[in-house]
C-alpha cells in the first residue's frame, strides 16, 4: 500500500526556485511541488489546462487580459492556450496538476526551462 504524502515534508526536502518536483501521478496527470520567487516566464500550453494550488507565499498568475491573486490554500486553473506569467509575492510555494506530457514553460524555451523533472 502507498503511503500517505505530506506536502510541508515534501516541500522542505528542497529548495530550488522555479524547479518542479514530481510527488504522485495519477491518470496520466503529475502532481508537482515547486518554490516560486519573483517574476517566471510569460508563456501557454496549447493543449493542457495548469492547475496552481498555493501552500505557502502568495501568489499573481498574470494573464493578457487581468491577473488573479492567489493565497495560501487557493487555486486557480489558468485554460489551455491562455498566455499567463505566475508571479510570487515575493515567494509561494504551489502544488501543479497537468498531465505528466506538460513542458515546463510552454510553448518557450528560456534558461527557466526544466526537461527532467525529479521525483521526490
Amino acid at each position: 500500500m502507498p503511503d500517505p504524502i505530506n506536502l510541508d515534508d515534501k516541500l522542505d526536502r528542497f529548495s530550488e526556485t522555479w524547479t518542479p518536483k514530481i510527488i504522485a501521478a495519477l491518470n496520466g496527470q503529475h502532481v508537482k511541488l515547486a518554490h516560486l520567487e519573483g517574476e517566471f516566464v510569460w508563456h501557454a500550453h496549447a493543449e493542457e489546462d495548469e492547475l496552481f494550488f498555493v501552500a505557502r507565499g502568495r501568489l499573481r498568475i498574470e494573464m493578457r487580459d487581468g491577473s488573479v491573486e492567489l493565497g495560501p490554500g487557493d487555486l486557480f486553473v489558468v485554460p489551455r492556450g491562455v498566455e499567463h506569467r505566475p508571479v510570487a509575492l515575493p515567494t509561494a510555494s504551489v502544488m501543479l496538476f497537468e498531465p505528466a506530457s506538460t513542458a515546463h514553460t510552454g510553448d518557450v524555451v528560456s534558461e527557466r526551462t526544466v526537461t527532467d523533472l525529479d521525483w521526490i
